[in-house]
């Protein structure tokens, strides 16, 4: 008898929701998983080392990294340890994280940021590929309602203002497994995260956004729970949608969490002017899929990794 073919997945963005679907799906059975991370943030320990050292940010990658360690080791654990003196200065090593310190010193050594970030895949024997969207160093811009342009993914958020476009000054090449994983993939998800400073800054190079559009796989749209003060109050599950297809990113499904928010949670989003992302439409060119997917830490709304493995199985047994 054959064993069934490995499938393939390809999941597109950044930050804490792209480790939550990676954490999710590591252990499923024949299935290869590739992480495309974008390199554009620059606030914080990566902000800081990448104009030091002139490298792409690699804070994202390295949360990958983590969520797709085989197992919670100490030297994962370490990864993600941040240094802080007595006083909580930012100096010196004090506000970094070690792994952010481990991915600049192996990138030095290497003498490529990729072979670094591949290199200490093996050490973590992360389950899965993960590929900066683009080895060079770029800086995100956003162009505002008001035509006003913000410079930084950092400072994006920070303007009390909608998003109209984020772009980049200068060409952006894709890494070239990025777009080879795309051309292969069975299943692409785009999320979970920001999706002006998570997701699209991977969609918007043009490889990438010409590899998705040609792509055969299924374009699947994690959406977002609550939304994001400074970057998309206000906005529906359609507007999240419009926002991808805007910047050239085909959606063939979004997941949409149905569970039901307590009160009190709800309440103190709100205070943070965050509200839960709903349906506005009964009626969608692209298909609805419903789910149970959230868990409540400390009154904070997470994607539960098991809820989110539950659902990536089913979409996988319908390819």
């Amino acid at each position: 008898m054959s064993r069934p073919r490995r499938k393939k997945a390809v999941i597109i963005g950044g930050g804490h929701g792209q480790s939550a679907i990676c954490r999710g799906i590591k252990n499923i059975d024949n299935l290869d998983i590739t992480a495309i991370v974008t390199v554009a943030d620059d606030g914080g320990s990566t902000g800081r080392l990448r104009r030091k050292f002139h490298i792409p940010a690699m804070g994202d990658i390295r949360n990958v990294m983590i969520a797709l360690a085989e197992s919670e080791s100490l030297m994962s654990t370490l990864m993600d340890y941040r240094f802080v003196d007595d006083k909580g200065d930012e100096e010196d090593v004090a506000g970094h994280n070690l792994g952010n310190l481990i991915l600049t010193a192996m990138t030095d050594q290497c003498g490529s940021f990729l072979e670094a970030v591949q290199t200490i895949g093996k050490v973590l024997n992360v389950k899965g590929n993960i590929i900066p969207a683009t080895t060079q160093v770029i800086s995100l811009f956003a162009l505002m309602e008001d035509d006003v342009i913000v410079k930084g993914e950092a400072n994006i958020p920070d303007r009390s203002n909608h998003i109209r476009k984020v772009f980049y000054d200068v060409p952006v090449h894709a890494t070239p497994d990025a777009i080879k994983a795309i051309r292969e993939a069975d299943l692409i998800i785009y999320g979970i995260g920001s999706v002006y400073t998570s997701i699209l800054p991977n969609v918007i190079i043009p490889d990438i956004r010409k590899a998705l559009q040609k792509a055969k796989g299924r374009k699947v749209y994690f959406c977002n729970a609550m939304t994001q003060p400074g970057e998309t109050d206000g906005y529906a599950v359609e507007d999240h949608v419009q926002a991808l297809k805007d910047h050239g990113a085909p959606v063939d499904a979004v997941i949409v969490a149905c569970d039901s928010l307590p009160e009190k949670v709800l309440q103190k989003y709100a205070k943070e002017g965050s509200t839960q992302v709903l349906l506005r439409q009964q009626e969608h060119d692209y298909q609805i899929i419903p789910g149970q997917l959230l868990a409540f830490d400390r009154d904070l709304i997470r994607h539960d990794s098991l809820c989110i493995e539950k659902m990536i199985r089913g979409l996988l047994e319908e390819l």
